[in-house]
Parts: structure tokens; C-alpha cells; sequence
């Protein structure tokens, strides 16, 4: 395609969802729902669940079992009106931060080194998801 072609339109109209997988699905469901708050439903698939997110958006999330490899890169981002906040209720709910040199994060994990403030935590499976100030 030259730069003066249009694209077609193959997947425009498609409505996409993203997916990663977990080791354990009970396990990843139980902290979506208890810890999280997030609700999840079956799918006609075993070993495959529907995340709902605000939006009426979906992702789904599926046991891959002993060859699961968590995420390197966060999987999902949560918007929140104040990090500090949901930080102090996830930690509360048990969930501990990431800690990282660079960016740099503080003592709870929230990076303030520009940009929004951010914090980052792993789902059970390893899985990276973070919280990101939006207001």
C-alpha cells in the first residue's frame, strides 16, 4: 500500500477484545471478583471466563495451565480518580505493589516521576495490571 492509498476497512468494523492467560482460573477469578471487585462470567468454552470492565467492555482471560508464561508488560491499566486512594484500599485488600528503580516508585509503589501517577500489581498468575490517575 503507498501512502496515498486508502486502507481497507478489513477489521475497521470489528469488534476487538484483548485476552491473556492464567495458571490457575478459580484462583484468578476468586481475586478479579473479591479483591478487585470486577465481574467475571463463564463462556461456553471451559477453562475460559469473560472479565467485565466498565464500558460494556470484555476481556477474556484463559487457563493455559503449566506452560503459562505471565505478561512482562502491563496487561491491563485502570483508570482512577486517585491512585493514592485505590492504592491504600487494594493494599488493604492484600494486594502488594511493584517496586521499581526506574521509573522510580515510592514506598507504595506509586510512580511520581512525571506523567500521571501510576502503581503497578500482579494478578495471582503474575500477570501485570495497574492503577493510572485520571481526573
Amino acid at each position: 500500500m503507498t501512502a496515498t492509498q486508502e486502507p481497507i476497512p478489513l477489521l475497521a468494523a470489528s469488534e476487538a477484545f484483548s485476552g491473556f492467560s492464567v495458571d490457575d482460573l478459580d484462583r484468578a477469578r476468586a481475586f478479579y471478583e473479591q479483591v478487585l471487585g470486577l465481574r467475571t462470567s463463564p463462556t461456553a468454552m471451559a477453562g475460559v471466563v469473560h472479565l467485565h470492565l466498565a464500558g460494556d467492555r470484555q476481556v477474556l482471560v484463559y487457563a493455559k495451565g503449566g506452560d503459562h508464561t505471565p505478561a512482562t508488560y502491563t496487561v491491563l491499566n485502570f483508570p482512577v480518580a486517585d491512585v493514592d486512594a485505590t492504592v491504600a484500599e487494594l493494599a488493604a485488600r492484600g494486594v502488594e505493589f511493584l517496586r521499581y528503580d526506574s521509573p522510580p516508585t515510592d514506598e507504595n509503589g506509586v510512580m511520581r516521576a512525571g506523567g500521571p501517577l501510576i502503581a503497578w500489581f500482579t494478578d495471582p498468575a503474575g500477570n501485570v495490571f495497574s492503577v493510572i490517575e485520571q481526573g
